[in-house]
């Protein structure tokens, strides 16, 4: 059923060309967010004004593209914000205001629930509604729920403004992969898929449907690219990046060149069926070196080759992010790569009850060079995707990397010291 008018302006939603748009004035009082209000701040408490703490706001919307305003800065203060989208999606990087000074900025931010719509499917035949089967750590994950949620972060977080519009032109790009894509929801942990909207304008939206733990068989399993398929529309893109726990298939048909490659193809097939542009990633590197300590080891076998084996097959787009985060590795060295990957002395942050060394899972600033790794690697190949590159992009070489002390990543409130599912 449609609000009415009334509901409407009382939501804070004002009606612009047939299509909503809801404006937030941030300077005036804004209440807590209830499902019954459908707006409002969340997870924390309603900020005081007095203190420079990251705080959250959630706007109830269908499940789609939403093109975002924000305009950032305060007429009495200084300020320094980072906007992330969901779970961590980073879209706005340090943006520094003067005092009555303010910067504007516009992005896409995809939000979608676990809810698959009857559709037509590429053979023409309607399809049943059904769901994503999510794991049971996803229930009440940012990711799957009713609520768009921006985190307004940073060591000033200054906000004038928020406007949010749904978009039903912009161009989507769909990331499917495991726990080196997903949207890492909890510090310390982080993919590169949610360092990659930041590098991309208001006419590309990102859309991560990745998970931890899972194969491109699996991923299928739960209906996740059943979900994708609902919402794809001609034109649109789909990355893949399996391998890490595909490899890790035992019994009957397994192995990289009969599972894997089979649920490969079978994912490009349904993808180009419904008029979609399909994009191969090989599996991230594993830190792990050989004992002339400066020559990464392949952990993946013959994975990234039957990889590179169907995508020049089927005529896919290939980023070989398994050679180019080996270079990345390489180049930092045995120890320097740490700074890449979970690795922590116990006592780094204030809840850590034991040492992480992990050699699989990023942290934020090794997700932020992998996602320069793919955004690179798109720019070579002149694919079209480049063309949505935002300007302030610097062209990126895994054999020079950002220099870690200078990468700036203010937490979030949530962590947790579990690793992820998979490795």
């Amino acid at each position: 059923m449609k609000k009415p008018l009334l509901a409407l302006l009382l939501f804070g939603v004002s009606l612009h060309s047939g299509a909503q748009v809801m404006n937030y004035d941030m300077t005036k009082p804004q209440p807590a967010y209830t499902q019954e209000v459908g707006y409002g701040y969340d997870l924390t408490a309603v900020p005081d004004g007095k203190t420079t703490a990251p705080f959250y706001f959630s706007v109830r919307v269908p499940d789609g593209n939403y093109r975002v305003t924000v305009t950032l800065g305060s007429r009495k203060k200084a300020g320094e914000t980072t906007v992330r989208a969901e779970n961590r999606r980073l879209m706005v990087e340090k943006c520094v205001t003067a005092k009555g000074k303010y910067e504007t900025f516009t992005f896409l931010v995809h939000k979608h629930s676990t809810d698959i719509p009857a559709y037509k499917a590429a053979d023409g035949r309607e399809t049943k509604p059904s769901k994503v089967r999510i794991k049971p750590g996803e229930v009440g994950s940012l990711s799957w729920d009713e609520k768009l949620t921006l985190e307004f972060n940073g060591a000033r977080p200054c906000v004038k403004t928020i406007e949010i519009e749904p978009d039903t032109a912009a161009v989507t790009a769909y990331l499917c992969g495991n726990s080196t894509v997903v949207d890492q929801g909890k510090e310390p942990w982080a993919s590169w898929g949610q360092m990659f909207p930041r590098w991309f304008d208001h006419r590309l939206c990102i859309a991560n449907f990745g998970e931890s733990g899972l194969t491109a068989t699996s991923f299928m399993a739960q209906n996740r690219l059943e979900k994708i398929l609902s919402m794809l529309r001609p034109g649109d893109y789909v990355f893949c990046e399996f391998g890490h726990n595909d490899e890790k298939e035992k019994g009957p048909g397994t192995g990289a060149w009969y599972h894997y490659a089979t649920a490969l193809k079978k994912f490009a097939d349904l993808v180009r069926a419904k008029q979609g542009n399909v994009v191969f990633c090989t599996p991230t590197a594993r830190r792990f070196f050989e004992k002339d300590h400066r020559t990464l080891r392949n952990t993946h076998g013959d994975f990234p080759e039957a990889l590179r084996t169907v995508a020049a097959r089927e005529n896919i787009p290939l980023i070989d992010l398994t050679a180019k985060s080996t270079i990345l590795f390489e180049t930092m060295g045995e120890e320097g790569s740490k700074h890449l990957l979970v690795h922590y002395p116990i006592g780094t942050f204030p809840w850590q009850d034991k040492a992480f060394a992990d050699n699989t899972h990023f942290n934020p600033f090794g997700a932020y060079e992998i996602s320069k790794i793919v955004v690179q690697s798109l720019k070579d190949m002149q694919h079209p995707i480049a063309d949505y590159l935002r300007p302030d992009w610097k062209d990126f070489s895994p054999s020079a990397p950002d220099d870690w002390k200078q990468f700036c990543w203010q937490e979030s409130i949530f962590f947790d010291g579990t690793k992820p599912d998979g490795n």
